[in-house]
């Protein structure tokens, strides 16, 4: 009986041990995934407002928040005002932003969006949306994808987030820094 007893001790202690640890590395943020393993992202092509194709090595040496929108997603439009105040922030302003709109949509419906919202600070991207869902494992709209300097995806919100808040922005702080 003693046993029994030290085994689901034992059992407890690990189960606790094991929460509060990862509890520390994975920061209380609504939506967010931290990889235990960066992920090598190859391949990956889309276009800029001018309709120039573009890479992610064009973004390296920088942080990137790649984010994959559509004009239809309410989520994205509640979410893509406080994505455009990253900008506003010194610390930040070296950070590339990409907003990918994946609706397949025209140009121009992709503009008033943004003049709708007041979004000044961020450039219009588009891409073919079925190959990006599949490079980057799309389960829908919002998804913002975080690659490091070296291009490689550190971690990924899933569906809507504000971006301003003071929790994400201390993590985003931690990531520039490392």
């Amino acid at each position: 009986m003693n046993f029994k007893n030290l085994y689901y001790f034992i059992t407890f202690l690990y189960l606790i041990s094991s929460t509060i640890s990862y509890s520390t590395e994975q920061p209380d943020i609504k939506n967010l995934v931290i990889h235990k393993e960066k992920k090598k992202i190859e391949d990956v092509y889309f276009f800029d407002s001018k309709n120039s194709r573009k890479t992610i090595e064009d973004y390296k040496n920088n942080i990137s928040l790649i984010n994959f929108w559509a004009t239809w997603c309410a989520p994205c439009k509640e979410e893509m005002p406080s994505l455009n105040e990253i900008k506003n922030i010194i610390e930040f302003k070296d950070i590339n932003i990409i907003p990918i709109n994946i609706g397949e949509e025209e140009i121009e419906k992709s503009k008033k969006f943004f003049e709708e919202l007041k979004i000044n600070n961020l450039e219009i991207f588009s891409g073919p949306s079925g190959d990006l869902a599949k490079k980057f494992k799309l389960r829908g709209v919002p998804t913002t994808v975080i690659l490091d300097k070296q291009g490689y995806e550190v971690s990924r919100i899933i569906g809507s987030i504000d971006f301003k808040d003071e929790k994400f922005l201390n993590w985003l702080r931690n990531i520039i820094n490392s």
